[in-house]
């Protein structure tokens, strides 16, 4: 067989058919990315249809496949559950629809369809464009006459490039307004609008608009100028209230302290001594080993002195009773010759030289108690 018979019968087994498009679509919408055949006449069992996600040269990904008769559309976890054919594609409509576009969805899609030895492709880039995220406004600055501020904006998200745009708001209708005179906007950084010399005419709302291709996000601020006399009102409000709030802190604080002082005097009242209380009776007992004798020393002196008192008392009755006998004879006869009246005995004398023999019965009864 020459290599033309070759040739000609390889052009009628494999006829191949491509085009190529591009589509721009929104995050969050739909898109049916088309693809048609003419090959699903031929015979059903051998139908085979595919669609690839390109991701780089050498990467790839299936999103839905059908093979034997089935239909896998779970083949990409990103893409799980928003890809599906859009029509019958037995009958040549493969085309695919994905829905609730992700910035990942982004990239170049391939179908391919096969049947009984004969193939068609398409090929799709699908660019998924991002609007942006609602920018973030804040104030740098001091709200007061005659100072300056900065007005700033930016957009977190959304695809390049982003264009930002400063205005005032009216208050009646917020219909938009152009910026004061005394207003600049940073020509290097759009999102950033430069307030100088405030002044009462300055107070209003404000509006930052982020744009791109796929549409627009704003955020509003209020700005509110002060006069210095109202700053100082303010402060010297705050600092009355901070003065007020510590005395009465201070007034709680020592009525709490009032409180606690009393009730610990309450507490401690019951265990004080008091100087006109009795002292507590002494009680006798029996000695009962020389430790006892010791013990009792507290009781010894009063009862000492009850036993003196009584020894006195005897040796008095007792020297009495001895003084005739104890007189001696010249003593008497010298009182009558001279016929003096007798002198009275002198007792202390003779209780002295009594004492010794009445003093150890009286001791030894005093000291058996204790």
């Amino acid at each position: 067989m020459s290599a033309f018979s070759i040739l000609f019968l390889a052009s009628c087994s494999v006829w191949l058919g491509e085009a190529q498009t591009e589509f721009k679509r929104v995050a969050e919408e739909n898109v049916t990315l088309p693809c048609h055949h003419r090959l699903g006449l031929l015979e059903q069992g051998s139908l085979d249809i595919e669609w690839l996600l390109h991701i780089s040269e050498t990467v790839q990904k299936a999103v839905i496949t059908y093979s034997g008769g089935r239909v896998y559309d779970d083949l990409n976890e990103e893409q799980k559950g928003r890809v599906s054919f859009t029509s019958n594609f037995l009958a040549g409509d493969a085309s695919l629809q994905i829905i609730s576009l992700q910035s990942s969805d982004a990239g170049k899609y391939i179908c391919k369809v096969k049947n009984a030895g004969q193939y068609e492709w398409a090929r799709i880039t699908l660019k998924v464009v991002e609007k942006p995220s609602k920018p973030k406004c804040w104030l740098e600055g001091e709200l007061l006459e005659g100072k300056e501020l900065s007005l700033q904006c930016r957009s977190a998200s959304g695809t390049a490039p982003i264009s930002y745009r400063w205005q005032r708001l009216s208050e009646e209708d917020e219909r938009a307004e152009q910026l004061p005179p005394n207003s600049r906007v940073n020509i290097s950084n759009p999102g950033q609008v430069l307030l100088k010399n405030l002044t009462q005419m300055s107070t209003g709302l404000y509006q930052c608009v982020a744009t791109n291709e796929a549409g627009q996000e704003s955020c509003v601020l209020q700005v509110t100028v002060q006069h210095a006399q109202n700053i100082s009102m303010i402060a010297g409000a705050v600092c009355g209230v901070l003065v007020g709030l510590s005395l009465l802190f201070l007034v709680v604080r020592l009525t709490i302290r009032r409180k606690e002082k009393k009730r610990y005097e309450e507490e401690e009242a019951p265990n004080e001594i008091r100087e006109d209380a009795e002292a507590p009776k002494a009680h006798l007992v029996k000695p009962s080993s020389s430790s006892s004798g010791s013990r009792s020393s507290r009781s010894g002196s009063s009862s000492t002195r009850s036993t003196a008192n009584s020894a006195s008392r005897s040796q008095r009755t007792l020297s009495t009773e001895a003084t005739p006998h104890l007189t001696p004879p010249q003593y008497s006869q010298r009182q009558l010759d001279g016929k003096e009246e007798p002198k009275k005995a002198d007792y202390n004398h003779l209780v002295k030289v009594a004492v010794p023999a009445v003093m150890v019965p009286a001791q030894s009864r005093a000291f058996q108690t204790v």
